[in-house]
């Protein structure tokens, strides 16, 4: 009997535990068709200040930034984005374990580099792991603003213009579908890549007062959108991520119930023949 009650108990926590897999996944499905649609409604913002920034640099006027030329690199800065929370698969574990081969393979001191991390488990990461993490923010919403991230983003995109760094990578999960999300890795300064978004730009700008006034500001702002905006691709792959695992998780627990009640029975029915057989077995020996 002592194993039917250690059966049945396990029956009972993996029910509890299924019954709150069920409802994370739940949770994460909402949230991520929310984050879904933001990151899609930034695009076009994006693709439009895109298309102006290279409207500017491309030869149309006499412009230019410290942004968009590439200087000697003696110092590269790394802006990880990952969550502050777990139970989301490998949503964290692939994207800094690729950020980490990517800086041994890169640099081989800790002067090389700074990260920038976004989300406690990736500051945990590389803290715990002595990696030269620079700056932090954690505790993001769910479905974060620019408001959350403007103090990182512009010093990350400012001691570029200082600088500091001559490079700014940023690696973030891309969203790709609700089952598919790709480690992006993205540079983000110096600008030396710079096309129109769409493939034909109709479009034609006059600039007042010039070009170089435009690019003064608008420049450090299309940065610190990309980042934004990488962080919006991030949120919705996290939340997609942690749906996945969620479910994962809540049909392995059904599966492992119906083995536990399987044995649960075949247990309980071979007592019940054992008490059949001793009580068969005390009446003829009393005959």
């Amino acid at each position: 009997m002592a194993n039917l009650r250690e059966i049945k108990s396990r029956i009972t926590s993996t029910k509890k535990t299924s019954q709150m897999t069920k409802a994370m996944q739940m949770v994460s499905a909402s949230k991520s068709k929310r984050a879904e649609q933001n990151a899609k409604k930034y695009v076009p913002y994006m693709e439009k200040v895109q298309d102006v920034v290279a409207a500017i640099a491309s030869g149309t006027t006499d412009a230019s930034h410290p942004m968009l030329v590439s200087r000697p690199v003696k110092k590269t800065a790394y802006l990880v984005i990952g969550s502050d929370r777990g139970l989301a698969g490998a949503y964290n574990s692939s994207i800094l374990r690729q950020l980490e081969r990517t800086l041994k393979e890169r640099h081989k001191s800790k002067d090389e580099y700074v990260i920038f991390a976004i989300g406690r488990v990736a500051r945990d990461y590389f803290v715990k792991r002595d990696f030269n993490v620079l700056d932090s923010i954690v505790g993001l919403p769910d479905q974060p603003s620019f408001s959350d991230v403007k103090q990182i983003a512009r010093k990350a995109v400012g001691m570029f213009a200082d600088g500091t760094y001559d490079e700014l990578y940023m690696y973030y999960n891309h969203f790709v579908s609700v089952i598919s999300q790709e480690v992006t890795e993205k540079k983000v300064l110096p600008i030396t890549d710079l096309a129109p978004a769409s493939d034909s730009v109709s479009a034609s700008y006059e600039f007042e007062p010039s070009g170089e006034a435009i690019l003064e500001v608008l420049l450090p702002q299309y940065a610190e959108s990309l980042i934004y905006g990488a962080l919006l691709d991030g949120k919705a792959s996290e939340h997609a991520a942690r749906m996945t695992a969620m479910k994962t998780a809540t049909d392995n627990a059904n599966d492992l119930v119906k083995n536990l009640s399987l044995v649960y029975n075949r247990a309980r029915q071979a007592a019940i023949t054992q008490e059949i057989t001793e009580i068969v077995g005390g009446a003829a020996a009393l005959e």
